[in-house]
């Protein structure tokens, strides 16, 4: 018996549904739309292409298909080789990275009078630069600076000397009085620690002490080679600031004619991003750690508590070295003031030290430090714990400025890149030197035209010339006059596109116009 609905089902099915359309409101089913469901036996045919008449054979069909389609075989080939790329990359950074710090551990000793070095001219560098104005010579001005800071922390130091030498004894014997409170407290209820058992410990720490005397005796012989380094390392610290102060004007002038007058351009703006950077950080961890010494110092006083000026200066120091260091110095205020004044000064104190670092982060340092870093709180952390593991307090004290310039460099290099691809103009930047101005506008124009030249391609056209050399004169337009230091050299250079060729002979013609 067949199932195959007769004429007269399948009218009835069909006027059902357009009832439910009319009832829904839409149009009647057309009868040229009411296709009855295939069979099985048609469903195979239906679903197959359309072949060719022509088609002779299988490769003739897929060579119709292959421009509507990609084998997956060469899509996933085509990301594994992406993938294979960049692990390549990353390995290959890791090796360099590793390369760098093994060779940066041996020459750490001639390395790290340097960076201080650097770090201090920051500091120098304005005072000394407003006495040359003022037709100081160099090696005066910067003699005469050094010689005052100098001055003003062996002033300190005295200072600070006769308040630690009439306050230490005092705080020596209540530091034995704590010793012994603390041991009454132990020895009461719920510890109930019997003197049989402190005189244990006590003997138990002798002996340890004993046992590590040869130890002890290497460490001091250490410490005695450490303090001798530390001496050579200031000292030729303080001839490289010298030495920095006095020739830094003339770096970057040799810095460009040794390197050209592209790379140099480059150089010269990086290089200053990286000074201003660098001195923004210290003077704002110096008006930071200057507001924090002043107000925890102060509330030191107000509560009586011991070398409470010598906490301040401490707390002043320790403030060069992010979080960590106003933590350090936070804990030796508490256990001084537990000690020489008991437990609730010790608790007032911890109070006034989380209020001071409350305000210094939420408030102070975001203001001071948007403009001078631009670093997230979490890598400031972390590159300062890092530092401090590796190379102990002078690597924490390091992290963060170098951690800073680094930044500079990536982002100097996304700028460059943004300029090529479009996604940035040379007015979207701020650069800190017309060096910095004529290289982004040379940039900027070979991008437009490397960009040009690939639509062209795409497009098959012939104007990538002409339409890369129209976005050049429309570039060179925007350059405007260039001062005279901005460090160019008038040395040939090699083959040249037509973008750089133009941009050249705009500048030239502004430094031409400039020094007339």
């Amino acid at each position: 018996m067949s199932n195959k609905p007769n004429e007269g089902e399948e009218w009835t099915a069909q006027s059902e549904k357009d009832a439910i359309d009319h009832v829904m409101g839409s149009e009647p089913l057309r009868i040229e739309q009411s296709l009855s469901i295939p069979s099985d036996a048609h469903k195979s045919a239906a679903t197959q292409p359309d072949l060719p008449e022509d088609a002779e054979n299988l490769d003739e069909l897929m060579s119709e298909n292959d421009s509507e389609s990609i084998d997956r075989a060469d899509v996933i080939g085509e990301g594994a080789r992406w993938f294979a790329g960049w692990c390549l990359r990353f390995l290959i950074t890791a090796a360099a990275l590793y390369v760098s710090a093994m060779i940066l551990g041996k020459i750490w000793a001639g390395v790290l009078p340097i960076l201080l070095a650097l770090i201090v001219s920051t500091v120098l560098a304005p005072p000394a630069v407003f006495l040359m104005k003022h037709r100081w010579p160099r090696a005066l001005a910067a003699l005469t600076v050094i010689l005052g800071a100098v001055a003003v922390l062996g002033g300190v130091v005295a200072f600070l000397a006769p308040t630690v030498q009439s306050q230490f004894p005092e705080l020596r014997r209540q530091f034995t009085d704590g010793i012994q409170e603390v041991q009454n407290i132990i020895q009461a209820p719920p510890f109930n620690v019997k003197d049989e058992q402190i005189l244990d410990a006590l003997d138990q720490g002798s002996q340890w002490l004993q046992e590590r005397s040869g130890d002890i005796a290497n460490t001091v012989f250490q410490g005695i080679s450490v303090v001798s380094s530390v001496a050579v390392t200031m000292m030729a610290m303080l001839v490289l600031t010298f030495f920095f102060i006095k020739d830094g004007q003339d770096f970057l002038p040799w810095l460009r004619r040794l390197t050209g007058r592209r790379l140099g351009w480059h150089l010269t703006e990086v290089l200053t991003r990286s000074w201003n950077t660098l001195s923004g950080y210290i003077r704002t961890q110096a008006i930071v750690s200057l507001i924090d010494a002043v107000f925890i110092g102060a509330g030191l006083a107000i509560l009586n508590v011991p070398l409470a000026m010598v906490l301040a200066v401490v707390t002043f120091f320790a403030g060069f070295i992010p979080i960590v260091g106003a933590f350090t110095a936070g804990f030796i205020a508490v256990v001084v003031a537990l000690v020489a004044n008991g437990l609730t000064t010790a608790i007032l104190v911890l109070l006034i030290i989380i209020a001071v670092q409350q305000i210094e982060g939420n408030i102070l340092s975001p203001i001071l430090q948007a403009k001078a870093m631009d670093l997230h709180a979490a890598i400031v952390l972390l590159v300062v714990l890092l530092g401090g593991g590796i190379f102990g307090i002078i690597g924490a004290f390091l992290a963060v400025p170098v951690t800073a310039v680094v930044a500079v460099w990536f982002r100097y290099l996304g700028d460059l890149t943004d300029l090529r691809t479009g996604d940035k103009t040379a007015k979207d930047i701020e650069f800190a030197t017309d060096a910095g101005s004529i290289s982004g506008i040379q940039i900027e124009a070979a991008g437009r035209a490397m960009r040009d030249r690939l639509a062209s391609f795409r497009l098959g056209g012939d104007d990538s010339d002409s339409s890369a050399e129209s976005a050049v004169k429309a570039d060179a337009r925007t350059a405007g006059q260039v001062s005279s230091d901005a460090g160019p050299t008038k040395q040939e250079e090699g083959t040249m596109t037509k973008a750089f060729h133009k941009i050249s002979e705009v500048v030239s013609g502004s430094f031409s116009k400039k020094n007339k």
